[in-house]
């Protein structure tokens, strides 16, 4: 059974039974952390549950509803099980205010029961219950118990582009492909081991075999769609979506070759409130000041090194012009990691060995200390911590003018670490800067504070693993 109806709405059934679970790991934190705190003798708090059991029920429905609030569940398909635990926390950590409050309106001995220590508590043994459940729940139900069945209409460029693209090792692919319906008259570029041909209908065709998901990836639409068909797939309860949308949801980047203007103009997203740029901006600082008391013992040695390398005399910072916030040109701040002439025939592209380096400068490039002065741009505000990394002007004339939608990048301040930073390699190409706008396409068209918070964390990685530096 791949989906429950509840209150006239389809669920995918995992998702309930690991809700119901998530419930009853919840109750049994909070009574966890009620035995210690209050009790400390087994039968006297078995004799207690009575007393309990309200305000360990109260606890986990508080949490449970703020996760469903949050997408903790269906982050599993999308953001892995880091993913998963890190809205997890966030959950947790916004349910203990929560639950406080709803006891405050309880009576006298649930008020006592969720005092702030034993919600605290709750919280923690929460978090590290739930994770081991889930891990063994995973385990039972198998890698395909989340994944949505895709049926995918077209089998010309869009349709083959997808296919390409979507197979890589790091699409977490959340779905399992049954195969691309061709159009009449629709020349196939898609290989015939994928092709299905449905024998009537495509109504009639998931009736036999069930599809959670019709992907619409045709060259033309205006050539033989079947809207009538794909109505009555909808009004059956599968999701129709566009290609470009399901690339988008699959890879975490925006599909270049298959956009338009107008794709950009109707799709969701694209937004910002001025709350979220209130939390953006208080992000950014608190990010930053840490960055840079974690990180001034690093940049004092970083100058020393400096200085002993190429003398006294030689400068320890370098100040770069780059394209900022609405295609405004700031000065970024780096410890200077290239020899004082690097750029003497004029600005060319970074290259992997390149012989400009000097040796303390090719091993702070390595662990990104070189980065680390960018902080005071983001005191400044000419950058923010999470954006896209800031291109010098020559480049971005260049590439503005090869790259459909590259200037787009622009909408957002840039940052000292991004979505495209974590996804992709350094880019030291036209081909690779392509490929890294599609990744900071998405992040500008999906920007949040929890996208930003998920960034900066894995931005640890980036750094103690040195994925993507040069």
């Amino acid at each position: 059974m791949a989906h429950v109806r509840l209150f006239r709405h389809y669920i995918h059934f995992p998702f309930v039974v690991l809700g119901l679970i998530d419930y009853f790991v919840l109750i049994c934190s909070f009574s966890l952390a009620a035995f210690f705190h209050y009790f400390g003798d087994a039968a006297f708090f078995v004799d207690n549950l009575v007393f309990v059991l309200p305000s360990a029920m109260v606890f986990a429905l508080v949490n449970l509803l703020t996760m469903i609030a949050i997408g903790v569940h269906k982050s599993r398909l999308e953001e892995g099980m880091s993913g998963m635990m890190l809205r997890t926390i966030l959950a947790l950590i916004a349910g203990v205010p929560l639950a406080g409050l709803t006891y405050v309106f309880g009576s006298h001995w649930l008020w006592y029961l969720g005092s702030l220590g034993v919600l605290t508590s709750a919280s923690v043994f929460g978090f590290f219950l739930l994770g081991i459940v889930r891990l063994i729940f995973f385990a039972v139900a198998g890698k395909d118990a989340f994944k949505r069945k895709v049926l995918v209409l077209g089998a010309g460029f869009r349709a083959c582009q997808l296919l390409k693209d979507l197979r890589t090792p790091f699409n977490r692919q959340g779905y399992t492909l049954v195969g691309f319906v061709p159009l009449p008259d629709e020349t196939h570029e898609v290989p015939d081991e994928y092709l299905v041909y449905p024998p009537l209908s495509l109504q009639q065709f998931i009736q036999s075999q069930p599809v959670n998901e019709i992907v619409v990836a045709v060259d033309d639409r205006r050539k033989c769609l079947p809207m009538e068909d794909l109505l009555e797939c909808k009004m059956k309860g599968v999701n129709i979506v566009d290609g470009a949308t399901f690339y988008e949801r699959e890879s975490r980047k925006v599909a270049l070759e298959m956009i338009s203007h107008g794709w950009l103009v109707f799709s969701e997203g694209f937004s910002v409130s001025s709350v979220y740029g209130v939390g953006k901006r208080s992000l950014d600082i608190l990010a930053a000041t840490a960055v840079f008391v974690l990180g001034l013992p690093l940049m004092v040695i970083t100058a020393i090194a400096i200085k002993l390398e190429d003398g006294l005399k030689a400068p320890i910072l370098y100040s770069q012009e780059r394209v900022g916030l609405n295609g405004k040109v700031f000065n970024v701040y780096k410890f200077r990691s290239m020899v004082t002439d690097a750029e003497k025939n004029g600005a060319v592209w970074a290259s992997e060995n390149d012989a400009r380096v000097t040796r303390i400068g090719r091993f702070i490039r390595k662990v990104r200390i070189d980065e680390l002065p960018q902080v005071f741009n983001v005191f400044n505000g000419s950058m923010a911590f999470v954006g896209p990394r800031p291109e010098r002007p020559v480049f971005v004339r260049q590439l503005s003018e090869k790259i459909p939608f590259y200037s787009e990048r622009h909408r957002v301040k840039p940052g000292v670490t991004g979505w495209a930073q974590l996804c992709f390699a350094y880019a030291d190409n036209e081909e690779d800067t392509r490929e890294k706008l599609r990744y900071d396409l998405y992040y500008i068209k999906n920007q949040s504070l929890l996208l930003d918070l998920l960034i900066i964390i894995q931005t640890v990685e980036v750094v103690l693993f040195k994925k993507g530096s040069r």
